[in-house]
């Protein structure tokens, strides 16, 4: 079972390419600033079975891949391993964004080998915590889908690489409708500052 924040099928804000979001919910690093902080909480969102999840992914076509976010994916690596696991069986790319550093993570892994299964799976890593204070300019002079300079992609697999054109292409942002709220993804400073622009409307009460 997966504690779910929201889901988009096709998104080409938050990775290369077409791609699978999942927000997972809860997270105990709670970045200042963060712009999903109704994430924090463990027991938002909605509980949905792995068999839901991996279902939901595969009614999908012409994706290249999985991102998977937050929230923070590895406080809930079991589960998020076995939905990637399911997508990389499918031939799809998998993406995560921690606020955890990966020597964290490979630290956490001697005692959760989820953690060690995930990473596994994942061919692009973003992690470190966000910082308000050093936030990542536009592409072309920063990079794209980072939210501060700290951050790091980790190019885990051979599928993408730093010097991949899409990794300095333009930010977006997306706007979607769904079950009668209004939900805003993609460059996280731009979501961050038309969310609060839709939270000072009252648009998502």
């Amino acid at each position: 079972m997966l504690r779910v924040a929201t889901v988009v099928d096709d998104t080409e804000a938050e990775g290369p390419g077409h791609r699978f979001a999942l927000w997972v919910q809860g997270c105990s690093i709670r970045c200042p600033g963060c712009c999903n902080p109704e994430m924090f909480v463990i027991d938002g969102g909605s509980a949905m079975s792995i068999e839901d999840v991996v279902m939901r992914l595969a009614s999908v076509t012409g994706i290249e891949g999985i991102s998977v976010l937050g929230g923070e994916p590895f406080e809930q690596a079991e589960g998020v391993a076995e939905v990637v696991r399911h997508a990389k069986l499918r031939g799809l790319t998998v993406m995560i964004y921690s606020g955890y550093s990966l020597a964290e993570l490979h630290d956490q892994g001697r005692t959760r080998p989820a953690i060690n299964a995930l990473l596994e799976h994942t061919d692009l890593l973003v992690d470190g915590r966000y910082d308000r204070d050093r936030p990542e300019p536009p592409p072309p002079a920063g990079r794209r889908w980072l939210g501060s300079t700290n951050q790091v992609m980790h190019f885990m697999t051979a599928a993408y690489s730093a010097d991949d054109p899409q990794m300095h292409g333009a930010n977006t942002v997306e706007v979607h409708w769904r079950a009668g709220r209004l939900m805003v993804n993609g460059w996280p400073l731009g979501a961050a500052a038309l969310t609060k622009l839709r939270r000072g409307s009252g648009s998502d009460r």
